[in-house]
């Protein structure tokens, strides 16, 4: 039975198979159709996975925020012939933090058969080595681009930490990494536990879990580097 498979890309430069499982392999060598952010990049992971797969065969579908919703259904025409599709996230796993959520919605509104592979999260890496709450937690993704809304939130994020101890995760444009430390050091009490995750599984990985007290003076430099940032108590 033909079904749309969510295949796990990388979070970073490395082996991928350090991090994805053997079945990304044969899904790949015998996959045509995909469901991609960015086609150039995809075709460069696909590849990375097998180099003798023949990249001029395959058939990309574009699924970003510029695509037309009323595409979606089209991306998935192969499977009514018994053709597998395949999701490919930017990094990570699609659907989480990934726009591919929306023609998994559409698989299941279908009938088709849905199947998620192990993969690497940044959401899931960052919280298993944060030593925060891994029993209440809540994935905000980005907070907002202007800086009073910003420090709002922030503050917001933190009166959920204190009242309930749900720790808050939540994720930057690399650009802006250092100008939201600098917000977190401001808004936020000075015991406050913030965890500070970049590079996963990359070589140069960093992963961190200080008060807002112990950060101030001895902050990294994220600038355009993938990190992801956890609130605690």
């Amino acid at each position: 039975m033909a079904a749309l498979y969510l295949l796990p890309n990388v979070l970073s430069e490395n082996d991928w198979q350090n991090v994805l499982p053997a079945q990304v392999f044969k899904l790949v060598t015998n996959t045509r159709f995909y469901i991609v952010e960015n086609i150039r990049t995809a075709r460069r992971f696909l590849k990375q996975v097998n180099r003798e797969i023949n990249i001029d065969q395959l058939t990309f579908f574009e699924l970003n925020k510029y695509t037309d919703q009323n595409e979606l259904p089209a991306f998935l025409k192969p499977l009514e012939q018994g053709e597998n599709v395949a999701v490919i996230s930017e990094a990570g796993c699609p659907g989480i933090a990934d726009p591919g959520a929306e023609i998994v919605k559409i698989a299941h509104q279908k009938g088709y058969k849905v199947v998620p592979l192990v993969g690497p999260s940044s959401i899931v890496l960052a919280l298993m080595a944060s030593g925060l709450n891994g029993q209440n937690f809540a994935f905000s993704g980005y907070l907002p681009v202007r800086a009073n809304e910003r420090t709002r939130a922030i503050s917001n994020l933190e009166k959920l930490v204190k009242s309930n101890g749900q720790t808050q995760i939540f994720i930057e444009t690399p650009y802006r990494n250092n100008q939201l430390i600098t917000d977190l050091l401001k808004t936020c009490s000075t015991s406050t536990l913030l965890c500070i995750a970049a590079n996963l599984t990359g070589e140069n990985e960093f992963i961190a879990t200080k008060t807002i007290s112990q950060w101030k003076g001895n902050v990294p430099d994220l600038h355009k580097q993938p990190a992801i940032f956890l609130l605690g108590c």
